[in-house]
């Protein structure tokens, strides 16, 4: 991780991979905005008042996020201010005491969740409008299961190409949200949950669906 102090009120951070390793997040939970992204991002403000005497307690914060094709993430936090006032009550950093989870993640999957067979659809629509032709390449099996009323698109053996992760990540994320892949949840997936498309499912919901 690397904290450079741009000007009084601007940061640049650069984290890579082995960054979110350290922390237990992957690349999905990080694009997520998860509970522990956001835990990552308050420890990074700590960091940077430690390091650099960048100071964001009362004051409102704007943060752009940009993925290299290197595999780097590059945060730019800036610090907003009126007149290089404070705005007070405005904003509060919040401290949050996480426990890490005991269940083991596997990186090399993911799950998402749409609520609606129709929101799944409505995605498959999205991709095909925008030629994300690199979806189907993202993982080794694709497929979709339906469990208590909702709809999970579970994606194994993920490539590590983080052109296509990032097309992926900035795509589905306006559709449904990231589901933590422990073993004790992918248990339940496979024992109670009933198989929809076990291969392909983007490709096979466009052709039969949309």
């Amino acid at each position: 991780m690397k904290i450079e102090k741009l000007n009084e009120d601007k940061i640049r951070i650069t984290l890579n991979m082995e960054d979110l390793k350290e922390n237990d997040i992957d690349f999905h939970e990080f694009m997520s905005n998860s509970v522990e992204s956001q835990e990552l991002f308050y420890n990074m403000l700590e960091k940077a008042e430690r390091e650099v005497g960048f100071i964001t307690d009362d004051y409102k914060v704007m943060i752009e996020a940009l993925a290299t094709t290197n595999g780097n993430f590059v945060l730019t936090v800036t610090r907003l201010s009126d007149n290089n006032e404070k705005l007070k009550n405005t904003y509060k950093k919040k401290k949050l005491n996480i426990k890490r989870k005991s269940s083991q993640v596997n990186s090399k999957k993911a799950i998402y969740c749409f609520e609606t067979f129709d929101e799944f659809c409505e995605y498959c629509k999205f991709i095909r409008t925008n030629k994300f032709e690199t979806i189907e390449d993202l993982a080794n099996r694709i497929c979709l299961y339906e469990y208590n009323s909702k709809y999970y698109l579970v994606l194994e053996n993920l490539t590590m190409n983080i052109n296509y992760l990032k097309s992926f990540a900035s795509s589905i994320t306006e559709f449904a949200h990231f589901v933590n892949t422990s073993h004790l949840f992918e248990s339940k997936l496979l024992e109670y949950g009933n198989i929809i498309f076990k291969h392909h499912a983007i490709s096979t919901c466009l052709k039969h669906f949309v």
